[in-house]
């Protein structure tokens, strides 16, 4: 018995109805095209025609930025008594100032002990001075000097570090010899000679002089971020973004700059916490100027009271100790639980309600491998 060879027009017709099946040969503009990951216009293709409305998009900008990051703090103790710690330090350098009256000479008795009177819950100094009021307006003046050169430390170091790690060649050359120069100069000292030189310039600038604290700073986190970048730039993803002809600065700071967050953020909090000590120090020591009062100067003006060896004075040395302490351990608490906010495993098990929110709004697909 003859068989009749096929006719090319039933082969046509098998395909187009094939596409129409699967979705791919009519998309509505607007809509996204959800796949199972399979070649495209295959018969083991599963598509989905789910469109993404702007609510969506921003309930995931919503999920990535704001719900993880604040279910991972929520979770982790130390994030939440770190949190605590900063904010109420911001809170008193920002809302505190205009709440709390600048202290003034001979406002009360001198040296009232703490708690003698609720209105100078700290005491006073030796000038009648409240030790609230000048704890409360030192603050302003230290978390810029932290901002300013914590975010000096931490940019320039992973901009150098990067580049250099990722350019290789001569860049990496140069870039590292500058590097290695700012490493071996003794940072405190440099500090100290920079102040007494620049003591006009930098007097009653903050940000100024937490800059200055952080000149020789970022030596050390570059070459960190450098060590990392030659291992990171080998990656898949790496090579993938180059082969989509993606330029130099994408990769660096968009897709390889991510993965290195953890380590940047412990280095910020360190970096502020270095900022700190070393501009009481310099207060103290009386090496930077000042006009106003601040934690730094207020232990210089108690030293030379000889308040630490008095027990009727002894508050007036403590308070901005405690001061210093307290925004310390509450940067190193914060640091500690950032790196958890920035790991990707951490923040995946947390993002939750776009997940929910995609699984009850997307339309169910069509298994094509059902029905055959």
């Amino acid at each position: 018995m003859s068989r009749h060879p096929e006719d090319p027009t039933d082969d046509a017709d098998e395909r187009l109805d094939l596409e129409s099946a699967i979705g791919g040969a009519d998309t509505n503009a607007g809509e996204r095209v959800e796949t199972d990951g399979g070649a495209v216009g295959t018969p083991f293709e599963v598509v989905s025609e789910y469109e993404e409305t702007r609510r969506d998009r921003y309930r995931k900008l919503y999920d990535a930025y704001v719900y993880a990051p604040i279910s991972i703090i929520w979770r982790d103790w130390r994030a939440r008594i770190g949190f605590t710690i900063v904010v109420l330090y911001v809170l008193m350098g920002t809302v505190g100032t205009m709440v709390v009256e600048p202290p003034t000479m001979a406002e009360g008795q001198a040296l009232a002990a703490p708690f003698e009177t609720m209105e100078y819950p700290l005491g006073t100094d030796d000038q009648g001075r409240d030790l609230l009021s000048q704890a409360v307006h030192s603050t302003s003046e230290i978390l810029k000097m932290v901002l300013a050169g914590a975010v000096f430390t931490v940019g320039t170091g992973t901009i150098i570090g990067s580049i250099a790690g990722y350019k290789g060649g001569m860049t990496d050359t140069v870039l590292s010899s500058i590097t290695d120069v700012f490493i071996n100069i003794p940072g405190f000292p440099l500090v100290m000679v920079l102040g007494l030189m620049f003591e006009d310039q930098i007097l009653g600038s903050p940000i100024a002089i937490g800059i200055l604290l952080s000149i020789a700073s970022w030596g050390g986190l570059a070459r960190a971020i450098r060590s990392q970048m030659l291992t990171l730039r080998e990656e898949s993803f790496v090579e993938a973004s180059q082969a989509m002809g993606l330029g130099t600065p994408t990769i660096v700071f968009k897709e390889i700059v991510p993965h290195l967050m953890p380590f940047v953020v412990i280095n910020l909090t360190n970096a502020g916490r270095k900022v700190i000590f070393e501009a009481v120090a310099l207060y103290y020591l009386g090496i930077l100027p000042f006009e106003d009062l601040n934690w730094g100067s207020m232990l210089n003006l108690a030293y030379g009271a000889n308040a630490h060896a008095r027990p009727d004075a002894l508050h007036w040395f403590l308070v901005p100790m405690l001061a210093i302490v307290f925004l310390s351990v509450g940067l190193t608490l914060l640091g500690q639980s950032l790196d958890r906010v920035f790991n990707p495993r951490v923040r995946a098990r947390h993002e939750k309600t776009t997940a929910n929110a995609e699984t009850e709004d997307e339309p169910q697909t069509n298994d094509m491998m059902g029905g055959i």
